[in-house]
């Protein structure tokens, strides 16, 4: 499925206010900051599903791909 130019600036948008320091990655610390009230496990699945590299951190290709791309 080919995204819109549209979706794909939202998800850029969304992953820009997750990577708090902007170095183009989320850690499972900015995770964890962005997301304050959801379950560690949750992070930890969210994470792993996303880090597709297994570099413990994702991308934002890797976080388009997690969104459904």
């Amino acid at each position: 499925m080919e995204l819109t130019q549209e979706r794909l600036d939202a998800l850029r948008r969304e992953f820009d206010s997750i990577d708090q320091d902007g170095d183009g990655y989320v850690t499972e610390a900015e995770l964890r900051a962005h997301f304050p009230d959801l379950p560690r496990e949750a992070i930890g699945a969210l994470n792993s599903a996303a880090d597709v590299d297994s570099d413990g951190r994702f991308s934002l290709e890797e976080f388009i791909r997690l969104n459904g791309a």
